[in-house]
């Protein structure tokens, strides 16, 4: 009779362990891939496969009714080279992104720091100054608006009580553009929650401290609070800023990119070229041209930010 390889019994009993072992380590991956499958199908169905799909229209000539018909960049030619509306509804577009997002993160903070005082019913009022935000955005809000600032609406109005013949806020290119940019301040919602959960992580103690060395509430703001809040503010501009260069609801049903397109939003061009035009394959060249131009004004902006922006952890 032959001897017994030791070696073999010892892989035949060690086998089932290395099995067990493989399965335990992917259980734990398959089980949090099984749970945020329905997230990955939104992914890859809903957003990745479109963009995909819209780069690779923007070098055809699609109008929806027949086949894509590849020209190469033919598209991005024409807009860089020939279409003046583009240039307009840009420039319209940066000066409402410059003039906006400043006041708007401004008046989130403002209102931030007044609604972080201890003061009775102090979340009612929260309640009531968020509120504009959660339907800020809508059709009804945007109808609304225009008649508030129409020929006959409530702020010429109030104007008439003081003998001022109001005009229609926007019926008028001076004007237009403003009361968009007054809307969207108004919906302040979001960035001031932000602002107020920043708020309240900044430590009591260091506005004590400066108190005792005599610092006063304006010098505790600009030494202290921004500081403190530098990552927070980050945050908010980021998302202000990507959200503004996308605005489109306001313009839409409130002006229609007038009058004489002074309020010839970039995402309104991009939509009457794709809508209107059917011009498919042109629309997802500017929309292209659009998350590039996001792109790059984000990385400025994150690339500014290590001469503002505070951490407290690079400091030890």
């Amino acid at each position: 009779m032959k001897p017994i390889n030791e070696s073999v019994i010892t892989n035949v009993i060690n086998q089932p362990k290395v099995r067990v072992k493989r399965q335990k380590k992917w259980d734990a991956p398959l089980t949090g891939y099984l749970f945020i499958s329905p997230w990955l199908l939104g992914l890859f169905l809903l957003t990745l496969y479109p963009m995909l799909q819209s780069l690779y229209f923007s070098f055809t000539d699609y109008s929806l009714l027949e086949a894509p018909n590849w020209v190469g960049i033919e598209n991005y030619q024409k807009i860089f080279l020939e279409d003046k509306l583009f240039y307009k509804s840009l420039s319209i577009t940066l000066f409402f992104v410059i003039l906006s997002v400043p006041l708007k993160l401004i008046t989130a903070l403002l209102m931030a720091m007044f609604l972080n005082q201890k003061l009775k019913g102090i979340s009612i009022y929260r309640t009531l100054v968020y509120l504009p935000s959660l339907i800020g955005t809508s059709v009804a809000v945007a109808i609304l608006w225009s008649n508030i600032f129409g020929s006959d609406g409530i702020v010429n109005g109030a104007l008439s009580l003081f003998g001022i013949s109001g005009r229609s806020w926007i019926g008028s290119p001076d004007t237009a553009l403003g009361t968009l940019i007054l809307l969207v301040v108004w919906q302040f919602g979001s960035s001031m929650v932000i602002f107020l959960a920043g708020l309240k992580q900044i430590s009591p103690e260091l506005y004590e401290a400066s108190a005792v060395d005599g610092a006063t509430k304006i010098r505790q703001f600009f030494l202290i609070t921004l500081p403190m809040l530098s990552p927070v503010i980050l945050f908010n501009l980021v998302l202000q800023t990507i959200g503004s260069f996308q605005m489109f609801t306001q313009a839409f049903v409130i002006t229609k990119g007038g009058p004489i397109q002074s309020t010839y939003m970039f995402a309104l061009y991009l939509y009457e070229r794709a809508f209107a035009r059917f011009e498919m394959g042109y629309a997802s060249a500017l929309a292209w041209i659009l998350l590039v131009i996001i792109g790059i004004v984000t990385a400025l902006i994150f690339i500014s930010s290590r001469y503002w922006v505070f951490y407290e952890s690079e400091k030890g």
